[in-house]
C-alpha cells in the first residue's frame, strides 16, 4: 500500500490556512510593495519575514502579522500573495507581515513542537514564541516606514497557537489579537489526544509530511510520505498496533511522532506545552474564534477564551463560535457542512461583521465596535445568539439519565436493582467505524454525520427520549457521568450526543471518548478491576444546540471509534508499545439503576 509513484494526495486540515493563502494573488495585492527581511532575534537566529506595504504613503498604517510553520511564500521580492485574513483588509489598508517561525522554511534555528514558554528567562539564549514575536514587532516598528505604532496578530490552527503565544509577555504595541482554532493543549482535547485516546489518521497523515527533516533554510520542504490507500479503516487495521507506524512506514525518522510515542501519558512534555496556564496580565484586546464542528481544535478555542476570561477579567476578551469545520470561517459561505444546512452564509457574515470591525477599531480607531462577550451560532434553530458571558447565565443544569430498554429521560431511574445494566462485546479486530465511507484522512464532516449507519450494531448501545414536546436548548460543556465495567483491565468509552430529526436523520451534535485508565489522572494511569462498576466523569466540549420540538435526543455508547482514535487493547499496557497479542475482546457494561446511575449533565437555556 506504500507508494511513491502513485501517491494518494490528501490535505491535512492543519494546512487549511496555508493552502488558502497560497492561491493566486487577489487583484488588491498589486497596490502593495513587498520587501523581504531576515530579522535577528535576541539569540542571533534570523527569521524570514515578508512585509507588504501600501504603495500609497500619504498616511500611516497599522501592522497586521501572522507567524506560521507552513511557509510565507511565494518567496522572492516580486512575488505577491493574497493579503490579510480576508479580501476586505487589503482594500482597507494595512501593512501585512508574514513570518516563518524558527526552524521552518526560510528561517534559521530549530523547530520545536508548540514551543514551551520559558517563565524565568536568564538571558538572551532563553527564547520562545513570546520573545520571537516581541523581537519581531520591535524591529518592524523601527524599520518599516509609515506604520502607526500599532500591531495586530491573527492565525488559524498552528498560526492560532502562535497568536495565543504572542499574548504571553506581549509587546506594548500589540493592541489586537485573534487566535482562531488555536492549539491550546495537544493532550487535553486538541489535535493529538482526546481524553487519553490518540487521534490516529489525523496525526499519522499530518506528521508524514510536516515532520520531514530539513538541512537548513529552504523555500521547499522535502516531499512527504504519501499513501495510495483510499480506505483508512482497512489501512490502519492492517497496520496493527501504533508501534507498527514506525516499524512499517516511518522508521524512526520523525522526531515529533517519536516524542508522542514516548509520552503516552500527560507528563511534563505535554504539560509544558499548555498555553492557557500562561495567559495572565494581558491588556491586548482578544477575539477568539472557533467552530462548533472543528474536528481538530474545538477545545483550543474554548480553552484559550475561558483562560483569558478567568485570568484577565478586566481585559477585552470575546468569543465567536460558528457552525464551522476547521478554518471554515476563512473562506466560502459557511452555509452548510456535509448534509447539514445552516440557513445563511455564516462565514461571510463573520468576516464582514466581526473580523474586520475588530481589527479596524483597535488598530485604526475606525468605526464602532458592537461586539458582545459571546457571539455564537445556535445549531438546530440556525440563528446567531449573543450573550453577556459564556456559558450563558440564563440556564440551569439538568440530567439526562440512561434507563432500561433504551430509554433516555430527564427523570432518574427507579429500578433499585444495582445490577441493572446493558452490555456489549467490544472487539478491537472489528471496531466501530467513525463515519460511513472510505478515506485515508480524518473526515471533518463526521462531526455532523448521520449515525444510523452504526445504530444497529451489537457493540453500540442506543438510548433516546420520547418525542420532545418543547424545544430543549443546550449551551456550554456537556458533562458525562457513566458507571461502567469491563472484563478487561482497560477500555475506551465513547459517548455521542445526537439530534434525531423527524425524517430519521441522526445528526451527531457532540461525541467524545474517554480512556478508562485515566479516570483519576491523565498523568498516572490505573488499571480497571475486571467486572467492577467504575465511575467515569468527564466533560465533552461545549455545544450550542437547540433540540427542536418534535425531535428526539439520542445517546450512543460504544468502545471503539475507528480509525478516528486508536484501538485500545482492552488490557492495561503501554498502548504505544503494544503488540498484536495484547489486543483482546472485552465485555463492556453500562449501568443504569437508581444506585448506579449513568447520565449526561446538560446546561439548558431558560427562556
Amino acid at each position: 500500500m506504500f507508494s511513491k509513484t502513485r501517491p494518494f494526495i490528501f490535505i491535512s486540515l492543519l494546512w487549511v490556512s496555508a493552502i488558502v493563502i497560497a492561491q493566486s494573488p487577489r487583484e488588491d495585492a498589486s497596490d502593495y510593495s513587498k520587501s523581504e527581511h531576515q530579522i535577528a532575534m535576541r539569540d542571533g537566529i534570523k527569521l524570514y519575514t515578508a512585509v507588504y506595504s501600501p504603495q500609497d504613503t500619504s498616511q500611516k498604517y497599522p501592522i497586521l502579522m501572522i507567524r506560521s510553520p507552513y511557509g510565507s511564500g511565494p518567496y522572492g521580492s516580486a512575488s505577491l500573495r493574497p493579503l490579510g485574513p480576508n479580501s476586505a483588509f487589503a482594500k482597507e489598508g494595512y501593512i501585512f507581515v508574514y513570518q516563518d517561525v524558527r526552524g521552518r522554511f526560510m528561517s534559521e534555528g530549530d523547530f520545536k513542537w508548540m514551543t514551551p514558554y520559558i517563565q524565568n528567562k536568564k538571558g538572551p539564549a532563553d527564547v520562545d514564541e513570546s520573545t520571537d514575536t516581541y523581537d519581531t514587532i520591535e524591529w518592524l516598528l523601527k524599520n518599516i516606514p509609515n506604520n502607526n505604532g500599532r500591531v495586530g496578530i491573527y492565525g488559524i490552527s498552528y498560526p492560532g497557537f502562535y497568536t495565543a503565544a504572542a499574548l504571553v509577555d506581549p509587546h506594548p504595541a500589540l493592541k489586537a489579537a485573534s487566535p482562531q482554532a488555536p492549539l491550546a493543549d495537544n493532550y487535553l482535547g486538541d489535535d493529538v489526544h482526546h481524553n487519553g485516546a490518540y487521534w490516529l489518521p489525523h496525526t499519522f497523515n499530518f506528521i508524514s509530511f510536516f515532520d520531514q527533516p530539513r538541512s537548513g533554510p529552504t523555500t521547499r520542504y522535502p516531499a512527504g510520505i504519501f499513501f495510495d490507500e483510499r480506505d483508512g479503516y482497512k489501512f490502519f487495521l492492517e497496520m496493527g498496533p501504533l508501534a507498527n507506524a514506525n516499524n512499517k512506514y516511518f522508521h524512526d525518522q520523525f522526531k515529533d511522532w517519536n516524542d508522542w510515542m514516548d509520552h503516552g501519558d500527560y507528563d511534563g512534555y505535554w504539560q509544558a506545552q499548555n498555553v492557557p496556564q500562561h495567559l495572565k496580565k494581558i491588556a491586548t484586546a482578544v477575539m477568539t474564534v472557533g467552530g462548533w464542528f472543528d474536528a481538530e481544535d474545538l477545545q483550543g478555542a474554548l480553552r484559550i477564551y475561558k483562560a483569558l476570561e478567568k485570568q484577565n477579567p478586566d481585559s477585552f476578551n470575546v468569543l465567536v463560535m460558528g457552525p464551522w469545520s476547521h478554518g471554515g470561517w476563512a473562506g466560502g459561505s459557511g452555509s452548510r457542512l456535509g448534509k447539514v444546512a445552516f440557513g445563511s452564509n455564516t462565514a461571510a457574515f463573520y468576516r464582514e461583521s466581526m473580523e474586520l470591525p475588530f481589527f479596524n477599531y483597535y488598530l485604526k480607531d475606525k468605526g464602532q465596535l458592537h461586539q458582545p462577550e459571546a457571539y455564537v451560532f445556535e445549531t438546530g434553530s440556525n440563528q446567531w445568539k449573543t450573550y453577556d458571558q459564556w456559558p450563558p447565565a440564563s440556564e440551569r443544569t439538568e440530567s439526562l439519565y440512561l434507563e432500561p430498554n433504551g430509554k433516555l429521560a430527564f427523570t432518574p431511574p427507579v429500578n433499585t436493582n444495582s445490577d441493572a445494566f446493558d452490555e456489549y462485546v467490544s472487539d478491537p479486530a472489528n471496531p466501530v467505524p467513525y463515519f460511513e465511507g472510505a478515506a485515508m484522512e480524518m473526515v471533518p464532516t463526521y462531526m455532523v454525520d448521520d449515525q444510523r449507519f452504526v445504530s444497529t450494531r451489537p457493540d453500540v448501545l442506543v438510548y433516546q427520549t420520547d418525542v420532545l414536546s418543547d424545544d430543549v436548548t443546550v449551551a456550554g460543556p456537556v458533562g458525562v457521568n457513566l458507571v461502567v465495567s469491563t472484563s478487561g483491565t482497560d477500555s475506551d468509552f465513547v459517548l455521542k450526543l445526537i439530534d434525531v430529526r423527524p425524517d430519521g436523520y441522526q445528526m451527531l451534535v457532540r461525541g467524545e471518548p474517554f480512556r478508562a485508565k485515566y479516570r483519576n489522572s491523565f498523568s498516572k494511569p490505573e488499571p480497571m478491576t475486571p467486572g467492577s462498576p467504575t465511575k467515569l466523569d468527564y466533560e465533552m466540549p461545549d455545544v450550542n444546540h437547540a433540540f427542536l420540538k418534535g425531535h428526539r435526543i439520542m445517546v450512543q455508547v460504544q468502545s471503539t471509534w475507528f480509525p478516528l482514535m486508536d484501538r485500545n487493547p482492552q488490557k492495561f499496557v503501554n498502548i504505544y508499545k503494544a503488540a498484536d497479542a495484547d489486543f483482546q475482546k472485552a465485555t463492556e457494561r453500562v449501568y443504569h439503576s437508581a444506585s448506579l446511575t449513568s447520565q449526561l449533565k446538560i446546561r439548558r437555556i431558560i427562556e
